[in-house]
């Protein structure tokens, strides 16, 4: 049985992860905001000084070159800016599922002691229906450890696949834009 200093300390505990967790999620919104207050600050300036230097342009051959040169950096700093939101999010999943982890965690070993407590005071003769549990138990808790290895690879699959994008786009802007 649990007593009420238990549930206390569980709900606690319950609540100190929601607002951590707040606070994660909160810290990741304000580095988005930063990330794009950052980009817009820089996407003005160069569009700005594009501006005047088109205002200055003699020729179409010098528009064209213009133009040319303007398609390369654009294509990298939007790979840049993919790749910092990305991480972003990243990091902050990445906080909310060690959170989720180690809530399992807890518990698989409070259901465990719960489990032992149980077998401890099980009447004579149902040694096999204890055991049966613990077998359950176990086999639960390495199904759950299969997810995880699962998800954390699946990640690792995404992240690469992401990179490998990231970068022939960047790649191919440079190839075109050296052919024109």
């Amino acid at each position: 049985m649990l007593t009420v200093e238990q549930v206390v300390a569980a709900q606690k505990a319950n609540l100190e992860t929601l607002f951590g967790l707040t606070n994660k999620a909160f810290e990741g919104v304000e580095k988005i905001v930063e990330l794009n207050m950052t980009a817009s600050k820089a996407a003005l300036s160069e569009v700005a000084d594009h501006s005047q230097s088109v205002l200055s342009v003699k020729d179409a051959q010098e528009l064209m070159a213009l133009q040319q040169s303007l398609l390369q950096p654009l294509a990298e700093k939007t790979a840049a800016y993919s790749r910092h939101l990305y991480d972003i999010a990243t990091a902050t999943g990445a906080e909310f599922t060690k959170a989720a982890e180690a809530q399992a965690t807890d518990a698989q070993k409070k259901f465990a002691g719960l489990v032992d407590s149980a077998a401890k005071n099980a009447p004579a003769g149902s040694e096999s229906m204890v055991a049966m549990m613990k077998s359950s138990v176990a086999a639960a808790n390495n199904a759950l450890e299969s997810v995880q290895k699962a998800v954390k690879q699946a990640t690792e699959v995404a992240e690469a696949n992401f990179n490998a994008v990231a970068s022939t786009a960047t790649a191919a802007t440079k190839q075109a834009s050296k052919k024109r």
